[in-house]
């Protein structure tokens, strides 16, 4: 089982920045693409941040482009969300996730979360 492990959530005001951190076994990161997720409550779980193995080649969805920055770095086998000009609608429960089987775009495992919270 690959065990994933994000950190770095908080409660934070509008405007601000956090990022957010997802350790992974070396053998998971360095053979898959990830990403990240998030749910708010009452609402489905949705896509926010992608980036495939050579981290050269990123993914966003329209709500945060321009705002957030996935990244990985692979001498510490962690990914990263940089969150910037955070807005009460970003709070959620984010979650990190490796793509499995590579290059299906389907996302085999899964992390705990992390909960960020922005008040206006």
């Amino acid at each position: 089982q690959v065990q994933l492990v994000e950190s770095g959530g908080g409660l934070v005001q509008a405007g601000d920045s956090l990022r957010l951190s997802c350790r992974a076994p070396a053998r998971t990161f360095g053979s898959f693409a990830m990403g990240w997720f998030r749910q708010a409550p009452g609402k489905e779980r949705e896509f926010v941040a992608a980036v495939d193995l050579s981290g050269r080649n990123t993914a966003y969805s329209d709500s945060v482009k321009g705002r957030f920055t996935v990244s990985r770095d692979a001498p510490r086998n962690t990914m990263y969300l940089q969150m910037n000009n955070l807005k009460p609608e970003d709070t959620a429960v984010y979650y990190c996730a490796a793509e499995s089987p590579p290059g299906s775009g389907a996302y085999a495992y899964w992390g705990q979360g992390t909960q960020v919270t922005v008040s206006s």
